[in-house]
């Protein structure tokens, strides 16, 4: 296994186990070594959601925005977010465009994935 893979393995168990801290150094270092990595860069921006580091968590999912345009958790990530800065007239076309590639009547309730919502 590549020194980058264990990195990114080290920090998706950091987590699983709620140590969203120790996550993000592992995971930080993983992004380094291969930026345009989407699995890193989800990995990361959940763990600094979850430490409540809107700005940093808004520029991982902003970049899985843009290197995975029709990510549906990208852009309803992205939006919760900026709607946690404030930026609730930004994060409007996220949630649109996330409800359009999967319909759910509560999508900007509901998580799409409970990762998201396990803060520390």
């Amino acid at each position: 296994m590549s020194d980058t893979y264990d990195l990114f393995q080290q920090g998706r168990k950091h987590l699983r186990s709620g140590m969203n801290a120790q996550a993000t150094v592992a995971l930080e270092k993983a992004k380094r070594r291969e930026p345009e990595s989407r699995s890193i860069r989800e990995a990361l921006g959940i763990a600094y959601f979850r430490l409540r580091r809107w700005e940093e968590a808004e520029a991982e999912f902003r970049a899985l925005v843009e290197l995975s345009p029709a990510d549906e958790f990208a852009h309803y990530a992205l939006a919760r977010a900026l709607v946690n800065q404030g930026k609730r007239k930004e994060a409007t076309p996220h949630i649109k465009l996330a409800r359009s590639m999967r319909p759910r009547p509560a999508l900007d309730k509901e998580p799409a994935k409970p990762e998201l919502d396990e803060a520390s």
